[in-house]
């Protein structure tokens, strides 16, 4: 491929191959651990909403080792511009959730790219 290609076009179709779902995620540990979907579905459930709860409401940053962090960013105050109607806006300072993927996570990923 040169560095010159068009990138293939992406399609709703295209990009439901490569998600997957939290259904997915609880069929598939369900099936791997033998334990019922509704109580997989609850532990994730509980899982997301502890990590919510901690980067919205207590500001504090998650660390699972062997996986990544969940961190919040700040984002100072800026001021921007609307090309449109030619005013300028001012983007009052906050707080975003963000992910970072721990170094063997990166490596993987990088393995697996090479192999396809």
């Amino acid at each position: 491929m040169s560095i010159f290609a068009v990138p293939k076009k992406t399609t709703v179709k295209t990009l439901k191959k490569i998600t997957m779902t939290k259904a997915e995620i609880v069929n598939s540990i369900a099936q791997r651990t033998g334990v019922a979907k509704p109580d997989v579905a609850t532990t994730i459930e509980a899982f997301m909403d502890e990590i919510r709860t901690s980067l919205a409401v207590n500001k504090e940053n998650v660390y699972l080792r062997g996986f990544g962090s969940f961190i919040v960013k700040h984002r100072a105050k800026k001021t921007a511009r609307n090309i449109s109607k030619n005013t300028t806006l001012v983007i009052e300072a906050h707080d975003l959730p963000a992910f970072k993927p721990c170094k063997s996570f990166i490596e993987k990923m990088g393995q697996s790219n090479s192999e396809n």
